[in-house]
């Protein structure tokens, strides 16, 4: 970029670091480029606004009315969890023979793909009043898995209590004409079910959460066991629900949002 610039006639000469403090100034960054789906969903519009005022809601901007709901939980479900070595940084002897012959080699790991030990999924909802994270790992992403865990998300709050869960339209999730235990579940339980709209994954707030879950739990790891990786999975909630301000997770949450 400097070259490009001094043959452009831009300027005469310009150092590295003054182009980065330039930049910097300027708020530029080096970024990866990402595609995106528009969505086709007729009903867009409006049901992107729903969810917009829902999150209003919990952000306190918006004071909601007797009959809307007080508690706003994002959720989806985060897999397949299988049991193949996830790429990333770790911290590990250093190695590398060719620096110093008494290092042992640098650390590799075999990358497999006959582990006959299925998936499982997680279960996972953000509620935005109190900042916190919860999750179930279960072997299937059912529709009596869906709600077992809003049952589960039920009991948080008390019965008067009005809940809204924001989540997609996965088919599990929706109201079907053969099939309406959803929708009987949410009304007998005082409980409003969001849906975004068609390829809007991005309007879920849990989908940043599941970044940071991603790289601070799994990255970099190689578990033997679903049992394994489903503690860790566990520890990382715990961990994060006591940290919630912690710099690098808002950092990686922030970034995750813009993206």
């Amino acid at each position: 970029l400097t070259e490009f610039l001094v043959a452009e006639g831009v300027v005469d000469d310009i150092s590295h670091e003054g182009l980065r403090v330039l930049l910097r100034e300027e708020g530029v960054s080096f970024q990866k480029v990402k595609t995106w789906k528009r969505s086709k969903d007729p009903d867009y519009a409006a049901k992107k606004a729903r969810v917009e005022h829902l999150y209003a809601i919990a952000d306190g901007e918006v004071v909601p009315e007797h009959d809307e709901p007080q508690v706003i939980f994002c959720l989806d479900e985060f897999g397949p969890l299988n049991l193949q070595p996830h790429p990333g940084r770790q911290w590990a002897e250093r190695g590398g023979r060719h620096k110093d012959p008494n290092r042992e080699p640098r650390r590799r790991r075999r990358a497999t793909y006959t582990r006959p030990h299925g998936v499982r999924h997680l279960f996972a909802a953000y509620d935005l009043t109190t900042d916190r994270l919860y999750g179930h790992v279960k072997t299937t992403k059912t529709r009596t898995k869906f709600l077992e865990f809003c049952r589960y998300l039920r009991t948080l709050y008390p019965a008067k209590v009005r809940l809204a869960i924001v989540c997609d339209n996965f088919s599990p999730h929706l109201t079907t004409k053969k099939c309406q235990r959803v929708a009987r579940w949410a009304e007998a339980n005082n409980v409003e079910i969001a849906y975004t709209p068609t390829n809007s994954s991005w309007l879920n707030r849990i989908e940043a959460q599941f970044t940071a879950l991603r790289y601070f739990a799994l990255d970099g790891t190689d578990h033997g066991s679903h049992r394994e990786q489903a503690s860790m999975i566990r520890r990382y909630i715990i961990w994060r629900n006591k940290h919630a301000a912690d710099e690098k997770l808002r950092e990686i949450v922030d970034r995750a949002n813009v993206a």
